[in-house]
């Protein structure tokens, strides 16, 4: 069992290191594709959406308080809202949905 540990360990640290090591020593140049430039420009934006909104809606008693919340807090950040100000109106509609729902 315990063998299997270590092999288990050492399988993700070569994943992990190849995943890091590999773009650095293949790509040399500088990155002219505009397609390739706009694809890496989006990935930490997609990955951080892709953890945090299913998040947002599981974190809830009910799902329905969830959505609502997320679609309040979009709606309030398209219109200008601070980061800080739709966190208080997120927390509060999904403290008034909770009453109700």
């Amino acid at each position: 069992m315990t063998h299997e540990i270590y092999i288990y360990i050492a399988i993700m640290s070569a994943v992990t290191l190849a995943i890091r090591i590999l773009p650095l020593t293949l790509i040399r140049g500088e990155i002219k594709n505009r397609f390739v430039k706009s694809f890496l420009h989006y990935v930490p934006y997609v990955t951080l959406a892709v953890m945090t909104f299913p998040a947002i809606i599981d974190s809830t008693q009910s799902q329905i308080s969830g959505a609502i919340a997320l679609i309040l807090g979009i709606i309030a950040a398209w219109f200008g809202a601070s980061m800080f100000q739709v966190a208080v109106a997120c927390c509060l509609i999904v403290f008034i949905t909770e009453l109700f729902v």
